[in-house]
């Protein structure tokens, strides 16, 4: 599978990257020493998926969370807080890693609260951009706030092992001070960093940044003495004016914030199991590709999903999006989580090309593929028989 198209009788020479592309005959000639691994019939060769946001701390979540409301479900992330925290140890997070490695997830972005998840993420199989989220709406403790996040920015770029690599994470508007977005967007640009922030996700948020008004503001006034907004959605946009981000969820944006995303060529991350369970309505993607912007579909975490599964995720997009036909939405569902997170994320991954790293996966259809190959394999969760992460076999024989 060659980017968006599939090509049969080929053979792919691979060390940690992808050397060369041909038929079989001529990669032996040129790599007469190389091991062989021949594969059953019908087996499709496709880039690893790239999973751009994901919450590993709290993956200790099944039953303890509430659904179906953004604000009830915050009240009980609070209220379950510390028993979510203490419960997700080491093999709990690794759990949740592994559980993205039989799924085929090759990469994926960990969203970072605390940096309990950091050992598990370090020794992880995959490649991992590290996102230390910074999150804090009070200018009181701001300095406090700051200091640890750089103290888990910098713990995290000591980690040096191959594939790992550091980020930043602006929780988002409505709990993030301006000036605090300043100080981390400086050190952003100063070390080319990535960067990632949660932007209108629900109507609780919308309300409380248009006027500081609906759900937000007994939030906001029984936990933090709050009664006002630290800045609107457009305020909060203007910092990101010369810094491409990873935007996730934006299930609420209007024309104006849509035209602002794509003129400043941020790139949306579509979240769509974790916006049913939270009540927040779907992305809008009918507007993000009018206007071009580049949207990606990644699963969230476990306190707002039940599975870290992107074929999943990609089947629930696939009937939530009725509007949209059905072939062309498949198509670029497997692009969101292939070639275009790669691209969103600076990594050199996301297709079967030359000079790519070889992330791939080898998937046993039941038959020779069709034109609909991408519904098909969305559909049918074909059955995962090998992983490879730069080059090396992390699952199957």
């Amino acid at each position: 599978m060659l980017r968006d198209k599939v090509s049969t009788n080929l053979s792919v020479a691979f060390d940690k990257k992808i050397l060369k592309i041909a038929p079989y005959e001529e990669l032996l000639e040129l790599y007469p020493d190389a091991k062989v691994t021949s594969l059953r019939e019908n087996s499709l060769l496709m880039p690893g998926l790239i999973n751009a946001h994901v919450h590993i701390e709290f993956s200790a979540n099944k039953t303890e969370l509430s659904y179906g409301d953004f604000i009830g479900w915050l009240y009980s992330v609070i209220e379950n807080r510390e028993e979510l925290i203490r419960g997700c140890d080491q093999k709990c997070m690794q759990n949740a890693i592994d559980m993205m490695l039989e799924s085929g997830i090759t990469t994926f972005g960990a969203i970072s609260s605390h940096g309990m998840d950091l050992q598990a993420c370090a020794q992880a199989k995959q490649n991992v951009i590290y996102f230390n989220e910074l999150i804090g709406s009070q200018a009181a403790v701001a300095d406090t706030l700051f200091a640890d996040f750089l103290s888990r920015l910098s713990e995290s770029e000591s980690v040096t092992r191959e594939g790992f690599s550091s980020g930043v994470a602006i929780h988002s508007p409505y709990s993030v001070h301006p000036v605090l977005i300043k100080k981390a967007l400086e050190i952003v640009k100063r070390k080319s960093l990535p960067l990632t922030a949660h932007f209108l996700e629900s109507m609780a948020e919308r309300e409380w940044l248009d006027s500081s008004s609906g759900d937000f503001r007994e939030f906001f006034e029984t936990l933090l003495k709050q009664k006002q907004n630290v800045s609107n959605a457009a305020e909060f946009l203007e910092h990101f004016r010369e810094t491409p981000t990873l935007m996730t969820h934006v299930t609420e944006a209007n024309d104006a914030e849509f035209e602002e995303l794509a003129q400043r060529e941020h790139t949306v991350i579509h979240c769509p199991i974790s916006n049913r369970l939270l009540g927040a309505k779907p992305l809008n993607i009918n507007a993000l590709q009018k206007r071009g912007i580049r949207w990606i579909t990644a699963t969230d975490g476990l306190s707002s999903n039940y599975k870290l599964d992107l074929f999943e995720e990609m089947k629930i997009s696939l009937f939530t999006h009725p509007e949209l036909p059905l072939l062309p939405l498949a198509q670029a569902l497997l692009q969101s989580v292939t070639i275009d997170a790669a691209e969103a994320l600076g990594v050199n991954a996301g297709e079967i090309a030359e000079g790519k790293n070889a992330d791939m996966l080898v998937i046993d259809l039941d038959a020779a593929p069709s034109k609909e190959l991408a519904i098909h394999l969305i559909l049918h969760r074909y059955n995962i028989s090998k992983v490879y992460i730069n080059g090396k076999l992390e699952k199957g024989q």
